[in-house]
């Protein structure tokens, strides 16, 4: 069963490996996307710390650490649900505080005429653990 997760992943924390190990277990194959630059200037207004490929290396050697079968990439720059739909997960993993709308999402589904159920995940002492706390000012 293939597993779709997402997210920036800039200064790949334990709260980040956390998301990872608890998403692996909802199938045989993990899909971790990585979001561009360029879309999360757009999102967040600022740029990661880190470059886009430096943050899917790092999520990529993550996954080998964790034991967990997968592979990482890089999001579609323009669509963002466009690797959802050529990659048609059976569960999409979302992060305790990810920003997303569900239905949204749930309509993208519906219309693409798969099934995929969407899992929001536990968060991990996030007190301690959240991207924000990390970043350098």
């Amino acid at each position: 069963m293939r597993v779709m997760a997402f997210g920036t992943f800039d200064n790949l924390h334990p709260g980040h490996l956390s998301y990872l190990s608890q998403a692996g277990v909802f199938g045989d194959e993990l899909v971790v996307v990585v979001a561009r630059d360029e879309n999360v200037l757009k999102l967040k207004n600022h740029l990661p710390q880190e470059g886009q490929e430096i943050r899917r290396q790092k999520v990529e050697d993550a996954l080998k650490d964790l034991g967990i079968k997968g592979r990482v990439i890089l999001g579609n720059s323009v669509d963002r649900w466009q690797l959802v739909k050529e990659l048609r997960p059976e569960v999409i993993c979302l992060g305790y505080d990810q920003q997303v709308d569900i239905e949204a999402l749930e309509q993208f589904i519906a219309n693409e005429r798969f099934f995929c159920e969407i899992k929001r995940l536990r968060s991990h002492h996030p007190e301690k653990y959240k991207s924000s706390f990390f970043r350098v000012k």
